[in-house]
């Protein structure tokens, strides 16, 4: 493997947003009478777009509502926070960001959350030059755990899938990364520590691995 990029998921790898994620959902169940625990959010909802959330948890809670209607609550709730906020980055991402920059590699975002979403925390903490592409939920058809956006920002790339390695965080990432044909690191956190990794290249505990993990096979190369 020749490796050129990094492909990075958003939330839960490069930012710390899970937690926030599922505290807005809280507030929107809330609106419907439906208590929502943090276990039920790591098991079924963590890592996965929030289209596929409403729509699961319009059945799974019986609402009375549509899924475009939920998902538009959530969207305007996460706007509004991220208006007043960013959410904080993960641990290590900019030492990690340093050192994939100085081994001359290339770097992306690949996320299922919306491009206001990101490019707003992109911007808040000064990372727009950074990614050589930015690709999100809104732009492709079908979202993560489906391979499309790491299709996507392959082709925008020019980069085939041994060429890349991505950095997710749950198991949904993780499945998209590999139905794609992309070697994908995984590094679970507190919201996704139960999830399957099984189809991971590695699972590692913080991006500082990632780091050494990723050295290793540039200095082979």
């Amino acid at each position: 493997m020749t490796l050129k990029a990094i492909l990075f998921d958003l939330d839960g790898t490069l930012v710390s947003s899970e937690d926030i994620h599922y505290q807005l959902w809280v507030e929107i169940l809330n609106g419907y009478g439906v208590p929502f625990s943090e276990q039920e959010y790591k098991r079924l909802y963590a890592g996965m777009p929030s289209a596929a959330n409403a729509v699961d948890m319009i059945d799974r809670y019986a609402l009375n509502t549509d899924p475009e209607r939920l998902l538009k609550a959530k969207i305007h709730a996460t706007h509004a926070y991220l208006a007043r906020r960013s959410y904080p980055l993960m641990p290590h991402v900019r030492e990690t960001i340093a050192s994939f920059e100085a081994q001359g590699l290339i770097l992306a975002i690949v996320t299922g959350a919306d491009r206001t979403s990101v490019m707003s925390n992109v911007h808040a903490h000064d990372l727009q030059r950074v990614f050589a592409t930015v690709v999100s939920g809104d732009d492709v058809v079908h979202n993560k755990p489906a391979p499309d956006c790491y299709l996507l920002a392959m082709s925008q790339l020019g980069l085939r899938s041994d060429e890349c390695v991505a950095i997710e965080d749950s198991e949904h990432g993780v499945m998209a990364a590999s139905q794609a044909g992309v070697a994908c690191l995984a590094i679970p956190n507190a919201m996704s520590i139960d999830h399957d990794f099984s189809r991971a290249t590695a699972v590692l505990s913080s991006l500082q691995d990632a780091q050494d993990w990723v050295a290793q096979r540039v200095f082979q190369a």
